[in-house]
């Protein structure tokens, strides 16, 4: 018979910790106003940058460091040649259709393993097959991942040895049992995502990718909790402190540490570190994200950017104007140029396509309005530090 109460606390004792609940009840009061400072049409944009961001970063706690001009290049199915970067761009467009299904809701968020199993399945069915196979760590027999199917034997995560595979169903349906919370308060739920997210990993049921699961899986709890935003990345989070993110990751995996260390098998102490290192890694991610995204300072950014621009006779004059106008408004129709920019038609039509060929606007269709563009080589200075230096 299944001990599940191995996995013991689920939760760390509800009323017990004001961090934690400072923490949720912050993290409630940022993110809350985060995409209204945004036209809904740029606020999109943006979400696709990060999504490209969230993806980066996840892949990186991994191990796996693809560069993100070879990301924005995987997107528009522009492959390498070199057998390995072509299998890290895929691996990372997997990554981010996976994450666009969740946000646009192709695949909904349950708090059951039908819906993990799903996430497992979508990311590792695009992968290609090198990256399917893993080694044993303790028998050094390399074993093919199922897409979307638990692990069928033991395995070891450094000191941690996971359930065996017969385990995992029993745990699976503790934990879904556990952070339900269907009637609960709202920051008992929040805490909720963060405890879930090691006790996952702790159950670690599939052969890999459980990390990135894991990741998504947080992703798409916290927006249905109405915390999570495209406009706002965990994994970028997460990764900016790996090294603290695995240590506490293997605290809430040691047992308990005596009778002042909670009443489960496993450490209370561990738990409640780590739901608060998670909780200010969320928070931070948020107020980095508003402070980047604040329409009056991102304004002022991309103006710097194109006076320095213009100067370096790069970009015609008027250039800011219409990008103003595109932040402030979503979208600009092509036949106001002359009226934003208070030049003759003829010469804001050359502003314009000058601005569309440097990738700065975008449109869908040749003759259709146009909305603000982020290309990679703007990144840095409209958005300092999103990514690390490139």
């Amino acid at each position: 018979m299944v001990d599940i109460s191995l996995m013991d606390p689920l939760l760390p004792e509800e009323g017990r910790h004001p961090v934690l609940l400072d923490l949720s009840s912050e993290l409630i009061s940022k993110s809350c106003g985060l995409a209204a400072r945004l036209h809904p049409v740029v606020a999109e944009s943006i979400g696709q940058l990060v999504r490209s961001m969230n993806c980066y970063y996840s892949n990186l706690i991994e191990g796996h460091n693809t560069h993100p001009r070879d990301i924005d290049r995987a997107l528009v199915g522009d492959f390498s040649k070199a057998h390995k970067k072509r299998a890290l761009q895929l691996e990372a467009k997997a990554h981010i259709d996976l994450q666009c299904k969740i946000d646009e809701g192709k695949i909904h968020f349950t708090l059951d393993s039908n819906f993990l199993c799903a996430l497992h399945r979508e990311f590792c069915s695009q992968l290609p097959e090198e990256l399917l196979w893993v080694e044993n760590s303790g028998t050094q027999i390399r074993l093919l991942v199922e897409p979307g199917r638990f692990r069928q034997s033991w395995v070891q995560i450094g000191q941690h040895i996971p359930p065996g595979p017969e385990e995992i169903p029993a745990f699976m349906h503790r934990f879904e049992q556990a952070y339900s919370l269907k009637h609960s308060h709202k920051i008992q739920r929040i805490i909720a995502v963060a405890a879930s997210h090691h006790r996952l990993l702790w159950i670690h049921p599939f052969l890999d990718g459980n990390g990135r699961v894991a990741r998504l899986f947080s992703h798409a709890f916290l927006q249905y909790l109405g915390i999570g935003s495209t406009l706002w990345s965990l994994s970028r989070g997460l990764a900016r402190r790996v090294n603290s993110y695995k240590a506490h990751l293997m605290e809430a995996d040691l047992p308990r540490q005596g009778d002042l260390d909670g009443r489960g098998n496993l450490s209370a102490k561990g738990l409640v570190s780590f739901c608060a290192f998670f909780l200010e890694t969320c928070l931070d991610q948020v107020i980095y994200m508003d402070s980047l995204i604040e329409p009056i300072t991102l304004s002022r950014r991309i103006e710097r950017y194109v006076v320095e621009e213009i100067d370096a006779d790069r970009l015609p004059k008027g250039s800011f104007l219409l990008l103003r106008e595109a932040l402030l408004q979503g979208q600009i129709e092509r036949g106001k140029a002359a009226a934003i920019t208070g030049y003759q038609e003829r010469q804001a039509r050359t502003i314009l396509n000058k601005l569309i060929g440097a990738g700065l606007l975008i449109s869908k269709t040749p003759k259709g309005p146009v909305t603000l563009g982020f290309p990679l080589d703007v990144l840095e200075s409209w958005f300092p530090r999103l990514y690390p230096e490139m």
